[in-house]
């Protein structure tokens, strides 16, 4: 699905208090009404911000880039205390600087992984509606994925693999594959939360 499945997914798991978020994705996501409808695939968490549900202060916002990105949705994310790394800024940086950053922005309290695939270069992905060039390879992702272990994960998703525009299919294994990477890290934090271990000490 597209990304606008996000905002009832955290309606539900933050009910009860607001959550944090790492986000890979080439566009914020947090524009205002878009065609007539606040309900889009552009703005699940400028509504999530605005329902409750989501922290902006202990969220990040990684790999942003391209013409199809509104002003109104950057200055959303700022003005709230979202952290917005733009690929510039990603490929100056380095990976491991930014999970250094991804870590010290959500902390020890809930999160969730939300991934995009347009947060991919088309190059890798280009199965996707809006797919912007310059973007994060496979293996970036995946390094970047890894790098989040031990965080206190209770959901993540992959959104806007498009399959009538995947004509190899490279899309959809490259969107199962960075699910299989969420799930694993969601698993490994909660089968050694079971044995009383920090998966960061292992």
């Amino acid at each position: 699905g597209d990304h606008s499945i996000t905002y009832p997914i955290f309606k539900a798991i933050a009910a009860r208090a607001p959550i944090g978020m790492v986000h890979i994705d080439a566009h914020t996501d947090t524009w205002g009404e878009f065609f007539g409808s606040k309900f889009t695939h552009g703005a699940p968490f400028r509504l999530a911000v605005e329902a409750g549900v989501l922290d902006p202060k202990r969220t990040i916002q990684i790999g942003i880039r391209g013409g199809q990105n509104f002003m109104d949705g950057i200055e959303f994310s700022r003005s709230h205390g979202m952290r917005v790394v733009f690929i510039e800024e990603f490929a100056s940086l380095g990976v491991d600087r930014v999970i250094e950053e991804a870590r010290a922005v959500v902390g020890d309290r809930p999160t969730y992984i939300s991934f995009d695939v347009d947060g991919l270069d088309p190059v890798y992905a280009p199965g996707t509606g809006t797919p912007e060039v310059g973007g994060i390879t496979t293996l970036e992702a995946q390094r970047l994925l890894r790098g989040l272990r031990g965080l206190n994960l209770i959901g993540g998703d992959v959104v806007e693999v498009a399959p009538p525009y995947d004509q190899t299919g490279n899309t959809a294994l490259v969107g199962a594959t960075m699910m299989f990477e969420i799930l694993c890290l969601i698993a490994d934090r909660h089968f050694a939360a079971g044995r009383g271990e920090r998966p960061r000490d292992r």
